[in-house]
């Protein structure tokens, strides 16, 4: 664990991985809560956690000084329920995946539709939230040469992630489906579909 000062009243800490960065990001929600944390905003990424707004007793050199020495329980399970996504599995990526995973294409949606996801973190554009827990299959790359236009709803892969896109933007991950779910929506108290922790799984459509 590496902690960085961010201005006066931020901290961004840097961990050895994504598993480390959300165990430290669900204690730290977990002090917050419990009124031992004063903090602002507790922001995830790939691996890093970003600390905001600390205030009171939580000064960020105190916190500092601190945080390397805590135990961090391994990831707890969330206890509210799985949310399912709907989707056609119809990318143009499909033959793609398949041939790097060494499975006929149909087996690709099987693979897929059988993972349970947790949402890691969110960026790249508002509601969209970057899915780890596709294991026993290689990671996927990006495509050479990102696609100027990718429609809004569609499923893709990267690396060790799954995503849906939230609007239609440029975008270089692989695509797998696509889906009518609206992952950004204004309106909506939250406005995004997806939080870091939410747990997701993707359920073909019709079955």
């Amino acid at each position: 664990m590496k902690v960085l000062p961010m201005g006066e009243r931020a901290l961004l800490v840097e961990l050895a991985d994504g598993t480390a960065a959300a165990a430290l990001h669900a204690e730290l929600l977990r002090r917050r809560a419990a009124g031992d944390l004063v903090v602002r905003e507790i922001v995830p990424a790939a691996r890093t956690v970003l600390l905001d707004g600390l205030d009171g007793p939580d000064t960020p050199l105190r916190l500092a000084a601190r945080l390397p020495t805590w135990e961090i329980p391994p990831l707890p399970a969330r206890a509210d329920d799985v949310l399912e996504i709907p989707v056609r599995y119809d990318g143009p990526d499909l033959a793609d995946v398949a041939a790097l995973w060494d499975v006929p294409v149909r087996d690709v949606a099987r693979i897929h539709a059988a993972a349970e996801f947790r949402v890691a973190f969110c960026g790249f554009a508002p509601g969209f939230g970057y899915l780890t827990g596709l294991d026993g299959v290689p990671d996927v790359p990006r495509r050479a040469t990102p696609r100027t236009a990718v429609p809004a709803g569609s499923v893709g892969l990267a690396g060790p992630y799954t995503g849906v896109y939230p609007r239609s933007s440029p975008g270089g991950w692989q695509l797998i489906g696509s889906t009518d779910a609206v992952l950004w929506d204004h309106a909506r108290v939250p406005a995004a579909l997806l939080s870091p922790g939410a747990r997701v799984r993707f359920v073909p459509e019709g079955r």
